[in-house]
């Protein structure tokens, strides 16, 4: 048996080597930006994180939301976590470390586009019932309902008269919510000015970002006290015993993915399900089976 866990090394860490390779693909090359980019970038005074200890942390992190959501479905439990915030706040890449190892017919994310005209002519919260979890499920909302307390509310989308309904029904569709049984985890990602106005350069010169450049992100820059005075008013309407809200500071990313996977964990005592033991099954061999030779055509061409 030591024989064959020793034999099993370089294949472990060959598996951890891609682990590291997996996350590293996602951290942005500052090389492919201009230079008065880079400048702003190495200027900036953000408190950073060591990468080692960041690695170390987010697999140990991941590894608990593995146990979270065999917990979740062990028991039947139903999940929704909300992640609203400034544009270019950290949101999109906190949600991609939660799901990178979790079952995706488990953990699932939505991330809804503009309403159709159907749509707005439906109850306002109609579209959103339609995707929250069944027993065993936990659902990620890429922003949510709030919608209407920011987008909709400072670009014109909706009436004041809207916005008031939305704020005089919000709490009690939650507090349904939570009575039903779903545990309801509500986060804002905050960054300061200096800091959104970077990552929307970032954007700006990187043409594999450009695509998360919106016209809907601009006018956020133009409308930032607006947006401000939005968010103010919804933590003061919305935030409830039964759903409150909770801030992740974005400004240092590393630290904002941690802080909001480590906080989450806490939010839904879990226990690891025991599982049992797998073992591999011997192959089958068919000593009168012959592989057939398929054509060169049907292989991707290997030119790496």
């Amino acid at each position: 048996m030591p024989d064959r866990e020793e034999a099993m090394r370089p294949w472990l860490q060959a598996e951890l080597e891609d682990d590291f390779d997996e996350e590293l693909e996602q951290e942005i090359d500052d090389r492919r930006l201009p230079e008065e980019v880079r400048h702003l970038l190495q200027s900036r005074q953000v408190r950073t994180i060591d990468r080692g200890l960041y690695f170390r942390e987010l697999l140990r992190l991941q590894g608990e939301l593995v146990k979270l959501q065999d917990w979740v479905a062990h028991r039947g439990l139903k999940v929704v976590v909300l992640f609203e915030g400034r544009d270019s706040a950290g949101k999109g890449g906190a949600i991609k470390r939660i799901t990178q190892r979790t079952n995706p017919r488990i953990c699932r994310v939505v991330a809804l586009p503009a309403p159709s005209d159907r749509e707005r002519t439906q109850w306002y919260f109609q579209r959103y019932v339609a995707h929250l979890p069944a027993a065993g499920e936990v659902v990620l909302f890429d922003r949510s309902w709030y919608n209407r307390a920011g987008v909709e509310r400072v670009m014109g989308f909706a009436s004041e008269a809207q916005v008031e309904d939305f704020f005089r029904d919000v709490p009690e569709f939650e507090r349904m919510l939570v009575r039903s049984g779903i545990i309801l985890v509500k986060y804002w990602f905050s960054i300061t000015d200096q800091e959104q106005q970077l990552r929307f350069l970032m954007r700006i010169h990187d043409p594999i970002k450009q695509w998360k450049l919106s016209p809907m992100d601009l006018q956020s820059r133009v409308r930032w006290e607006q947006y401000t005075k939005a968010k103010e008013a919804m933590f003061e309407r919305t935030s409830i015993p039964e759903a409150p809200w909770y801030i992740v500071e974005g400004n240092d990313k590393k630290r904002a993915r941690l802080n909001c996977i480590q906080h989450l964990l806490s939010q839904i005592p879990y226990e690891e399900v025991p599982h049992q033991p797998v073992a591999l099954p011997e192959r089958v061999f068919d000593p009168n089976y012959e592989r057939r030779t398929l054509p060169a055509e049907l292989y991707v061409p290997d030119r790496y």
